[in-house]
């Protein structure tokens, strides 16, 4: 993830600073979307308490959505209410990340706990036909470890741009910190040092800004003043089995799967999508044109039509 900020110039790295804390232009869309009301709700996962988001009508098959590294629920507000009007739709932040409550120490099976929690106590397992979970990067591996422990329990798994590395790809996971998240003074400051990771550049800046606002909290810094950090717990990843992002996580899950990339992701590229097809058979694998990693990001309303597709494509 270091190299990659590295290789791009600070204007696509730092997306937002050249707007001094003012929020971008959006169009009616995003700003319909980003207000449509939601429920929301929190439940206990062993010591820590998950935050999730509820939409629509829970008679309808449930719809888990599912974020990446550092992100959060609200990464998917402009994406849940399209998906809505047909499902009863669920996005979650895993344990220190969002306003989820932080772990002393994580691991794949925990997360994946969080995920059967929210299910459970949104009644995502109660409409009479089993859900599916539609989830984005570090998210999808956690999905393939849930679905490959827990399948009977869903109707399948739509995971995209998580990208299985070839056996002889060597990588260690991303970079591990041990500093605590960096406080600044003003929300301005902040806001221009948010970094998509991989950093990549997105025309989309309004997204991009909302979800920033999002991933800030208000705290006291050292000489009690008033400051904002990141939400997220900079510790997640200090013990971590990694050795599962190279592994095919794929063979033990009898649901159904289907993988969706951005077709110019950098983490999933052809050679590994090439790689990743001969993985497993009966798998749809979707491509969004003119998307990189962060497809919701890049190209949220084909993104939501691509979701939608594959869903139909299942008759769900």
């Amino acid at each position: 993830m270091a190299d990659d900020i590295k290789e791009m110039n600070p204007q696509e790295a730092n997306l937002l600073a050249p707007y001094g804390g003012a929020k971008p232009e959006a169009p009616a869309w995003f700003e319909a979307a980003v207000q449509t009301p939601y429920e929301e709700r929190f439940v206990d996962v062993g010591e820590v308490r998950i935050r999730y988001q509820r939409y629509g009508d829970a008679t309808n098959p449930g719809l888990l959505l599912c974020h990446g590294n550092g992100a959060h629920a609200h990464w998917y507000d402009f994406i849940s209410p399209a998906l809505a009007e047909t499902y009863h739709v669920v996005a979650m932040s895993f344990a220190g990340m969002g306003d989820s409550s932080w772990r002393d120490s994580y691991n794949f099976d925990q997360f994946s706990e969080e995920q059967i929690a929210v299910c459970e106590h949104a009644g995502l397992f109660e409409g009479g036909r089993k859900p599916v979970i539609v989830a984005h990067s570090f998210g999808g591996f956690i999905t393939m470890n849930t679905a490959s422990k827990h399948a009977d329990k869903f109707d399948g798994v739509v995971i995209v741009d998580s990208g299985i590395r070839p056996p002889e790809d060597e990588w260690g996971g991303p970079p591990i910190r041990s500093t605590r998240n960096r406080v600044y003074a003003s929300l301005e400051a902040a806001l221009a040092r948010f970094r998509l990771a991989p950093a990549q550049p997105c025309e989309n800046h309004y997204i991009v800004d909302y979800i920033a606002r999002h991933s800030l909290k208000q705290v006291k810094n050292e000489a009690g003043q008033t400051g904002w950090t990141w939400k997220f717990d900079p510790g997640v990843f200090k013990k971590f089995e990694f050795d599962k992002l190279s592994t095919n996580m794929l063979q033990d899950i009898t649901c159904r799967v289907a993988m969706m990339r951005g077709e110019d992701s950098v983490l999933v590229s052809d050679r590994i999508w090439t790689y990743m097809r001969g993985l497993r058979e009966n798998m749809d694998m979707v491509s969004v044109p003119d998307a990189q990693h962060h497809v919701m990001l890049d190209q949220p309303l084909a993104f939501i039509q691509a979701v939608k597709d594959q869903l139909n494509t299942w008759d769900y």
